[in-house]
């Protein structure tokens, strides 16, 4: 190289160097994004609960709009589904209500029972050390008592924005399933001409993944759901409708929501009917997994999502450290939703 010649950059120096400033440039902008969206989390859940209300109930409210006008049918559905889950709640309150002192008398005997089990062999714990664990728990709430409360309160506090957030997605959903289209259509008009079609293909193969998924899962949990209380109630175990119920709420988190369910309704099958019972229980979880993992999700969501069960573990794993709860039972639908979006693009260019 001559003295005072510029030194020659190689093509594929100066090729990463483009991509690398652009990649910082997206990457900055996808953070603060993601920054905002944080900071309003509670509207981004609460029009996902809308999205989902309108998924279960936009098909209802379309036949009956077949009967009735419009806003009526959107009344009449939407004050029906309240209707229903309202049922719900107060059956599994007074199932716990109706058990209660059975269910208090049955827990003070199965502790009594697990202590003498845990003091024969293999365990053989001393009685001292079971009356230990006893004694502290009882200090350590007593000790705690101020700690307790204020988590209480903040527990309130949470509980507000929760009805906020449930109130904002009945909302979102009265206009969702009234006039939906209408807000799709008014929005691809806002947008360059260029841009329409791919837009406009790209939502219907959302929309029609996203309650493929809505549509799926809660079957799947119903089913779940079902299977659970039947065996629990064939079981005896105590607060067989409430567990049920715990079970459908919990399938909504794909793979690993349904065993933590049932893990729950195994404690309660020690503590109430004994070890032979909490057995039948854990069986129980292998059994179920065995039948939702290559019975129902294959056959009820292969069509709605084509996601290896691999992907869909690591997102639930991926959403539930980004967003906790939330985002374990977020992650799979928006994953879904964009793989469809990318499959359904990728289609209109070929």
């Amino acid at each position: 190289m001559q003295p005072g010649t510029p030194p020659t950059v190689t093509p594929f120096l100066r090729t990463a160097a483009a991509y690398a400033w652009r990649l910082l440039v997206v990457g900055f902008l996808v953070y603060n994004l993601f920054a905002v969206l944080g900071r309003f989390h509670e509207i981004g859940v609460a029009v996902f609960l809308g999205l989902v209300i309108t998924a279960l109930l936009r098909p209802v409210a379309d036949v009956l709009a077949k009967a009735l006008p419009r806003p009526a049918a959107v009344a009449v559905t939407l004050l029906g589904g309240i209707a229903l889950v309202l049922g719900v709640l107060a059956l599994v309150g007074e199932a716990v209500a109706g058990e209660r002192a059975t269910l208090v008398r049955e827990f003070r005997d199965g502790v009594g029972r697990i202590e003498d089990w845990l003091e024969r062999p293999p365990f053989r714990l001393s009685p001292e050390a079971l009356s230990g664990v006893q004694e502290k728990i009882g200090d350590f709430l007593s000790s705690h008592r101020s700690a307790l409360l204020s988590t209480a309160l903040s527990g309130a506090g949470q509980l507000v924005a929760v009805l906020t957030a449930l109130a904002l997605a009945l909302f979102s959903a009265v206009f969702f399933i009234h006039s939906g289209d209408r807000q799709w259509a008014w929005f691809q008009d806002q947008l360059p001409a260029s841009v329409r079609d791919r837009v406009g293909i790209g939502g219907r193969a959302a929309w029609r993944t996203f309650t493929g998924y809505t549509h799926g899962i809660v079957l799947v949990a119903a089913l779940n759901a079902v299977l659970v209380g039947i065996a629990l109630w064939i079981l005896g175990v105590p607060l067989a409708v409430p567990l049920a119920l715990l079970e459908f709420l919990a399938a909504f988190v794909p793979l690993i929501g349904s065993p933590i369910a049932l893990a729950v309704a195994a404690v309660v099958a020690l503590a109430s009917q004994g070890p032979l019972v909490a057995g039948i229980v854990i069986a129980l979880i292998v059994v179920i997994g065995q039948i939702e993992g290559h019975l129902l999700h294959p056959l009820v969501m292969s069509w709605a999502v084509r996601l290896h069960p691999l992907v869909v573990a690591i997102t639930v794993v991926a959403g539930s450290i980004a967003a906790g709860i939330v985002g374990a039972v977020v992650a799979v639908p928006l994953v879904s939703v964009v793989w469809s979006v990318h499959t359904a693009l990728r289609a209109a260019r070929g």
